[in-house]
């Protein structure tokens, strides 16, 4: 996790002692700091009054899965308060500094009544939530009892229902994935290893696979995942169709925005891609962070 700790000047020292023990960056506070941390960094820890860093944040935020946490510590070093953030890493933040007494506050629903939320279950566990609009129904429930966490071992199919939420492995990279129909699992491994080329990275470092449920009954592309040990996720036409895709795409025709870049770009953390969609045969790939 990449955390940055922005201070401004009078509070250097302050902030020097936490970025010291978040092994983090420290950076100086400028009328364009917020700006430039967004997109590049996980956590901004911010050692000022609450007011300047909400004021800085406001004009970039986007929404919450892809949002830096932020965590402004007052400048006492008495407080550490998530004011964005608080299920992605910025409770975990805030507790972190409990360490050198500053106390966290925690005003996350689930949090303060001690059950843990569907964000923090899938922090805890290295996972990634698949859909994630079912967190709002499903902490609710965790707010009113127990909710059960169900493993389900492989080989299996899952079907989920709206209030279910889904968790796989995580990865830094999300792969979103087009094919032509009858495309056989050699076509789709050889667009895989040729588009992380093209990426510049290890295809070790993608375990999440995404397409639309469209392709559901395509066996070349569940045999080619599961021949990489990745997670094949199905997306529905509204999840994809919520995306802004970066390149024109055919899938008109189907009534998606695309397959390949909105699938990328549902899963991805950051909502960027690091390679846009790009064809390989019969197979279209696309990358996301």
């Amino acid at each position: 996790m990449k955390t940055a700790v922005v201070v401004l000047d009078r509070f250097h020292s302050e902030g020097e002692k936490v970025a010291a023990f978040l092994d983090a960056e420290l950076v100086p506070y400028s009328d364009h700091v917020f700006a430039d941390l967004y997109g590049n960094t996980e956590v901004i820890v911010a050692v000022m009054s609450a007011g300047i860093a909400v004021r800085g944040c406001a004009p970039h935020l986007s929404d919450k899965w892809h949002d830096p946490a932020v965590v402004v510590v007052t400048p006492d070093l008495r407080y550490a308060v998530p004011v964005l953030g608080g299920h992605h890493g910025g409770n975990v933040c805030a507790r972190r500094l409990a360490a050198l007494g500053i106390e966290p506050v925690i005003s996350t629903a689930t949090e303060t009544k001690g059950r843990p939320s569907v964000e923090e279950t899938a922090r805890a566990g290295g996972l990634a939530i698949v859909n994630r609009s079912s967190t709002r129904e499903v902490n609710g429930a965790v707010l009113d009892g127990d909710v059960p966490v169900v493993r389900v071992d492989p080989p299996h199919i899952v079907v989920a229902n709206p209030g279910v939420s889904v968790l796989v492995n995580d990865s830094r990279y999300v792969a979103g994935v087009g094919c032509r129909l009858g495309t056989t699992a050699e076509e789709i491994l050889s667009a895989i290893a040729a588009a992380c080329a093209a990426a510049g990275i290890s295809q070790d470092e993608i375990t999440m696979y995404a397409t639309t449920v469209k392709k559901f009954h395509e066996e070349g592309l569940h045999e080619a995942i599961r021949s990489l040990s990745g997670n094949l996720i199905f997306l529905d036409d509204d999840t994809i169709n919520a995306q802004v895709p970066k390149t024109p795409s055919r899938a008109g025709m189907l009534g998606l925005s695309g397959v390949a870049e909105p699938c990328a770009l549902a899963l991805a953390k950051s909502g960027t891609l690091i390679l846009n969609k790009t064809v390989y045969g019969r197979v279209t790939i696309a990358i996301g962070k």
